[in-house]
């Protein structure tokens, strides 16, 4: 019997996205039946218009992403793309990682923007709202498809991810990486197997995300380890810890980010921190509070990822100086953006060539080879 249908989720509750007309409360009426089902994960299809977003954000380190699917079933409490799932109706609660969305056509909304004459190539960031690797990936494929999408028109590519599933796809990120069209980051939040396993319930342990950014350094996949987020008297005292272990492993650079609540997201880490720390709550908060101006959270640019005050300058020093005594504060190399083939050049040329032979047209750019259009 299963006491506890949460178990393996992040979130407590499932309350109604912001913009819901009528708001929905549990309630216990003392006649709840014995056996208690787990939640299950429902995957449904998303009829994508487009595959590439784009952002001026000067904090972000990128200005075009893909984001292969909506929701996350790792259920990291801390998530700040949780808010998302309230403007397609559901909750940024329990919904956001039982109630996923996979972009079906990505590769080929991919290509047919690659396609475009106007489009001129720069770094692409494979995540940065939800995790390209979450499990439901396995099934999918979607991340790879796109993976072997960019080396097909030698385009730059980079990713974030929390899972050991990107040693999958080492084989497509070293060769990319050889042509200088390739990096990575792996997020670290933790250490300690018992704080991850409440606070990102689904993702991998602690360890295997470190096995992982030694897979990909040794395959030459320039790679970055990310802190993040770094939660106040919960897992800030392992800073120095990570970096070291990161280093070890073989990352070339390291970043972190102060927890981040914004919207529905302050409620739902509240309830996650009265469930697994109440010991500490309240420590926790009036800490977040400090680095926010005496709110829960302070969403103006440069300030939302590092904070303000003196805690978050005491981070700051702390991990700057970690990052020098590691040699993790070096710079990393931009991507070349010079290879990039465009599908379109290569569809014209290769289709006249087969015209004034005579020949049959070649078949559609989302079925060729990368090998169909070498040196075009």
């Amino acid at each position: 019997m299963n006491k506890d249908p949460l178990r393996g989720r992040g979130a407590r509750t499932n309350a109604d996205g912001r913009y819901e007309r009528f708001a929905r409360e549990a309630y216990d009426d003392g006649w709840g039946a014995d056996e208690v089902t787990p939640l299950e994960t429902i995957v449904t299809p998303e009829l994508a218009k487009s595959i590439i977003s784009t952002n001026a954000s000067p904090d972000i380190s990128f200005e075009q992403s893909i984001n292969p699917y909506r929701g996350c079933e790792h259920g990291c409490i801390y998530c700040y793309a949780r808010p998302n799932h309230a403007y397609v109706g559901l909750s940024p609660g329990l919904d956001f990682e039982t109630k996923l969305f996979v972009k079906a056509s990505a590769v080929e909304l991919l290509e047919r923007a690659f396609a475009r004459p106007g489009y001129r190539p720069g770094t692409i960031m494979l995540g940065g709202v939800t995790d390209i690797y979450q499990p439901i990936e396995r099934g999918y494929g979607i991340t790879r498809s796109i993976l072997e999408t960019m080396e097909r028109w030698r385009h730059p590519v980079a990713l974030i991810t929390k899972s050991q599933l990107v040693i999958r796809d080492v084989d497509v990120l070293s060769r990319l990486a050889e042509r200088g069209l390739a990096k990575a980051a792996v997020s670290v939040t933790t250490l300690d197997r018992r704080i991850a396993r409440v606070m990102e319930p689904r993702a991998a342990a602690p360890h295997r995300r470190v096995e992982a950014i030694r897979v990909l350094a040794s395959a030459g996949v320039p790679t970055t380890v990310m802190v993040a987020p770094i939660v106040p008297a919960i897992n800030d005292n392992e800073i120095e810890a990570i970096l070291a272990e990161c280093a070890r492993a073989g990352a070339v650079s390291a970043g972190y980010v102060i927890l981040r609540l914004p919207r529905e997201i302050k409620d739902l880490f509240q309830e996650w921190l009265a469930t697994h720390f109440p010991d500490r709550a309240g420590r926790v908060m009036g800490l977040v509070r400090s680095m926010r101006g005496g709110r829960d959270y302070d969403p103006e640019w440069t300030k939302r990822q590092r904070g303000t005050g003196p805690y978050a300058r005491l981070i700051a020093d702390r991990f700057a100086a970690a990052c020098r005594r590691l040699a993790l504060n070096k710079p990393t190399l931009p991507l070349d953006q010079t290879q990039f083939t465009r599908p379109l050049e290569a569809v014209v040329q290769h289709d006249l060539f087969a015209e004034a032979e005579g020949a049959p047209r070649l078949r559609g750019v989302a079925e060729r080879r990368a090998d169909d259009f070498d040196g075009v």
